[in-house]
């Protein structure tokens, strides 16, 4: 049952009738051999007299020649160690535990390095540590060797020095005080007790001077409910491991809700353990991670939400407060709050509905709920920011009244919606400073700017949830001319020191019991964690205020952040520029995603081309006076009629590439920080080239892909029903496919033989193994043109696919109901066609590594080839770039260098400057032109972990294989290991009723294992 659902990868394979479909699908290579190049001169060959017998000499000479020439390699001069340092062993890498928080993204890390140079960013897995990273902070270790950062400190745009600017900061105080005008830090969140302390010491010696918080995605909403109920100006950490059932209203927790790090918590409940798992209900406009792990997606506008709300909150308090949510929505919604209200103690509601009256119904609703996932006792304070104090910034500015402007963490030119004004009240402030990694938008016109170190060249503290305290340490030398803020404070404070001094002096009131090397080793401190706050509110009148709010005029525009980009901090990541966004699969630029129904009566429409791009339509699009021309549109399934999205984050032009300067600046849509706005949206002309993967590298239409099924059968049923065995016909009789093989085995049983598992219920498509895999395998950025072409070298790639009805029951009963081959035809047909709102699997596919190879028997150099620990392995220097391997292979997992991308200004990413190449792992070869390349199983990490054990006379501990995308997995979908060794985790999972392999009838038995998929539906 599980096999036969019906799925779809792209709008356009809705489309029966296409022969570029057909075609892409069928063959390997889109773009024909330019034969007649070299061929096509018929006069030319024909007078040409040259003998065959010659032509071979010159050939065999020229390639013993090439061949002779290739052996005299490279001279690289090494500089040795005079004094070795103590901690470095050269080859042997050094961990460091430390924190991460920019404003947006935050996590409990440990930085891998290399002879003092950092590499690769982990999971910091220390009891305490519970923050994981997500694909921006993987990508932020290549940020740290960034060419564009800002390397001197200036004054008035030239060259100037450190002892300059506290100079020209410190007369410039003293002046504002001496006038009475303002004083003013604006900062982003800071998260950090001591830097705060430093600011409030010097407001309390400077009357004239005040604070400004500014997030730039604003959280002020959550915020002011939960500071009116509690009192604290903070956010709930929700449990959602805690949580049988979940409702969430408009609110991507999966994604970059109030700070995102819900997923971990989330797969807990997820995977089927005794018969059960968690129910999760989404009711949202915009097609998200979240609404793409839900068992019921609703798509409704945020009108329609603020009404649903509503309803929950009558249902769940036996309230009556009249509402005029649409019928068509009513059922769905009220089957959600009754099954919450029964819940009780195990369900959940969370809202993104950025409305102090929503957020305070949440509050409300699970305080009656008496929620055991909502937790009010240790809050995060990862977002502080405040519209209101923004807002009166810029009146102030725009005044004359602010003298001084010292800003850390903020870009408001760029991320402002009213950015002129800003702009233009900069312009009355005598003394501007920016503190940033470059000179951005606002440090390009503030009077110094001033070069702040990468987090992972400083010290900091962090307290991201009350009751613990996490400690940022330096991993490298600072490269640059860099200055912390913190000890700019110091300095303007009076405080004789570096911040390192005062840093640990600090730290010792808050880690009571434990000690600054024990949590300098450790990367956090868990400290008593205050009881939960009493609290309350006018909740009625909040649901009556929230009853009557109107729908928008037009269409509603809904923003967001992509998962790759987030806001825009590192728009000059060309990993993350390269990353396919999990949904649309699009990677180089954001767009407005619209309805199928709204893209018909627009006349917008997708279309992939014959060398297999995407093209789309393009939109003008106009909001509060603000107009947009030429915006590329992604008709999305799934996206609620009469809304669209729009991303944030790019649009990006100062201290950036000219590659990276892609997309459309959309927080000049971010009108009075509300991510929803009513706008008209019209079709321009011309045609937008896409870049993105998704009808690239199909796996050709066969079975075997996703399996799924839901709760009730997996509980009722056998797992012969729900996870069908494949079969072929051997002698005339039906068997198993598993039993027939084409190829001899050998003993696996001795030694180490390693399996990855992937379980679909808990992969949430996040991405975050996509960038580990990046960093860890040295994989090559090709840029929009080349992914195009189906040229993008991902080791790892996580295919989208969307089910053709809205529930896997409606498949299946109307499969069974065909009768008769006119009727199959028809019927199938129809289901090529999705519905409005389908539902949707995510898949990682990597190379299977497949016992029965077909890459390795048609190998004509044995340049791929099988390893005894179950591995297929490449040998770079023996592949000569025939790409038989990649055509017969059914994974479609091998990527080829059909380019030099290093050290080549044709791809001017990080692998062309001396910078951006020392994040390359030297563990991992970097492959030339005209090589063959694909995942490797991390065979470095693997022989380093064995090598480790040996050396150290013991045993290896299930846990310590791992492979970059199983380490940096947060859900636990990913799971490495030794089959061999019975009692390891792998070794039980890949035994598991619900495992499978992909493409399983194939017969190439291979080292990855997936789990069918099962929705509590």
């Amino acid at each position: 049952m599980s096999s036969n659902k019906k799925y779809w990868k792209s709008v356009e394979e809705l489309d029966g009738n296409s022969s570029i479909v057909e075609a892409l699908r069928n063959n390997e290579f889109v773009e024909e051999i330019p034969t007649d190049e070299f061929l096509g001169n018929e006069a030319a060959l024909s007078s040409s007299s040259t003998t065959r017998r010659d032509f071979l000499k010159y050939v065999g000479f020229s390639t013993a020649a090439a061949s002779l020439a290739a052996c005299e390699g490279p001279v690289h001069l090494s500089i040795p160690y005079v004094l070795q340092p103590e901690q470095i062993i050269p080859g042997v890498a050094d961990y460091y535990a430390t924190s991460v928080f920019d404003g947006f993204d935050f996590a409990n890390l440990l930085v891998k390095t290399r002879e003092g140079r950092p590499i690769k960013i982990d999971n910091n897995t220390i009891a305490g540590a519970k923050f994981t990273a997500n694909a921006r902070i993987h990508a932020s270790i290549l940020s740290l060797y960034d060419s564009m950062r800002l390397k001197e400190p200036k004054v008035d745009a030239k060259d100037s020095s450190w002892s300059a600017v506290d100079s020209k900061i410190k007369s410039s105080i003293v002046d504002a005080k001496a006038k009475g005008g303002q004083v003013v830090f604006l900062t982003n969140t800071l998260a950090s007790p001591s830097t705060e302390k430093l600011i409030a010491d010097f407001i309390a010696k400077n009357p004239n001077a005040k604070h400004v918080i500014y997030d730039a995605v604003s959280s002020s909403e959550a915020l002011d409910a939960f500071e009116t109920v509690y009192g604290e100006r903070a956010l709930v950490d929700y449990d959602f491991s805690k949580a049988s059932l979940i409702v969430s209203v408009g609110a991507d927790f999966l994604g970059d809700w109030q700070g995102g790090s819900y997923d971990t918590g989330y797969a807990q409940g997820r995977i089927p353990k005794n018969g059960k798992m968690s129910r999760h209900f989404q009711l949202e406009a915009n097609m998200t991670l979240s609404g793409a792990a839900a068992d019921k997606r609703v798509a409704m506008s945020t009108a329609n939400q603020k009404q649903a709300l509503v309803v929950i909150y009558n249902i769940i308090t036996g309230s009556s407060v009249a509402t005029n949510l649409d019928a068509a929505y009513k059922a769905e919604v009220t089957k959600a709050a009754q099954q919450l209200k029964a819940a009780g103690s195990k369900g959940l509601l969370v809202s993104g509905i950025q409305d102090k009256n929503a957020q305070l119904l949440v509050l409300a609703i699970n305080q009656v709920l008496a929620s055991e996932a909502f937790n009010t006792s240790g809050t995060r304070q990862i977002r502080k920011g405040s519209n209101e104090k923004v807002a009166q910034l810029l009146k102030d500015m725009n005044a004359g009244s602010v003298h001084t402007l010292i800003m850390s963490g903020v870009n408001p030119v760029y991320t402002l919606a009213d950015s002129k004004s800003f702009v233009e009240g900069l312009k009355k402030v005598k003394t501007s400073v920016s503190l940033s990694l470059k000179e951005d938008e606002t440090a390009s016109l503030t009077t110094i700017a001033a070069p702040v170190p990468h987090y992972l060249e400083a010290w900091g503290d962090l307290t991201l949830t009350k009751g613990t305290y996490s400690i940022t340490q330096p991993t490298i030398r600072p490269l640059f001319n860099t200055k912390q803020f913190q000890d700019i404070l110091l300095s303007i404070n009076g405080i004789p020191g570096a911040y390192y001094d005062y840093l640990k002096g600090y730290s010792a009131s808050v880690i009571a019991g434990s000690s600054w090397n024990k949590v300098l080793h450790d990367g956090v401190y868990v400290g008593v964690i205050p009881a939960a706050p009493a609290g309350t509110a006018d909740y009625s009148a909040a649901a009556n205020a929230l009853a009557q709010s109107k729908p928008a005029a037009g269409l509603e525009l809904v923003l967001y952040t992509k998962t790759g980009m987030g806001d825009g901090q590192q728009a000059n990541n060309p990993w993350l520029q390269e990353f396919p966004d999990p949904l649309t699969r699009v990677s180089w630029d954001n767009y407005v995603t619209v309805s199928n129904a709204d893209a018909k009566k627009l006349g917008l429409s997708n279309e992939i081309v014959a060398d297999g791009g995407l093209n789309g339509s393009y939109a003008t699009l106009t909001a509060n006076g603000v107009k947009f021309e030429k915006v590329p549109v992604i008709v999305q399934p799934g996206q609620a009629v009469g809304t669209v999205g729009m991303a944030l984050g790019y649009g990006r032009k100062a201290a950036l590439k000219e590659e990276m300067q892609v997309g459309i600046n959309a927080y000049a849509l971010y009108n009075g920080f509300n991510n929803v706005q009513s706008i008209t949206l019209v079709k321009a002309d011309g045609v937008h080239e896409f870049a993105c993967v998704q009808g690239q590298k199909t796996l050709m239409g066969r079975g075997d892909i996703i399996k799924e099924t839901s709760l009730e059968i997996f509980n009722t049923k056998d797992a012969e029903i729900w996870n069908e065995q494949p079969k072929v016909s051997l002698d005339h009789k039906e068997v198993d496919a598993t039993s027939v093989d084409l190829w001899g085995s050998f003993d696996r049983s001795t030694g180490h033989h390693f399996n990855l598992s992937i379980d679909l219920n808990a992969c949430t498509g996040c991405g975050a193994c996509v960038i580990a895999c990046h960093a860890e395998n040295n994989v090559p950025v090709v840029g929009k043109d080349e992914v195009r072409k189906s040229r993008d070298m991902h080791w790892l790639r996580i295919d989208r696919y969307y089910s053709s009805e809205s529930t896997f029951e409606g498949d299946n009963e109307r499969k069974e109901n065909i009768a008769g081959l006119s009727s199959s035809l028809s019927t199938f047909n129809e289901m090529e066609k999705a519905g409005d709102n389908p539902q949707v699997s995510f898949q990682p596919v990597m190379c299977q590594h497949c016992n029965h190879a077909p890459c390795e028997t048609v190998c004509p150099v044995a340049a791929t080839s099988h390893g005894r620990q179950g591995q297929n392995q490449m040998a770079y220097n023996r592949c000569v770039g025939t790409r038989y391997c990649a055509n017969n292979c059914p994974y479609k997992v091998r990527r080829f260098n059909w380019f030099l991308y290093n050290k080549n200004s044709e791809f001017d990413y990080h692998m062309n400057d001396d910078l951006g190449r020392m994040v390359l792992n030297p563990d991992v070869n970097v492959r030339s032109r005209g090589v063959m390349e694909k995942c490797s199983m991390c065979i470095q990490m693997t022989q380093a972990t064995i090598l480790k054990a040996k050396n150290e006379g013991r045993a290896i501990k299930d846990g310590e294989f791992q492979t970059a995308c199983s380490n940096a997995c947060s859900t636990g979908a990913m799971v490495f290991g030794d089959v061999n060794d019975k009692e390891a985790v792998v070794a039980k999972l890949a035994e598991d009723e619900r495992s499978y392999h992909l493409l399983e009838h194939v017969g190439t038995k291979p080292n990855v294992v997936y789990h069918v998929k099962v929705r509590n539906t």
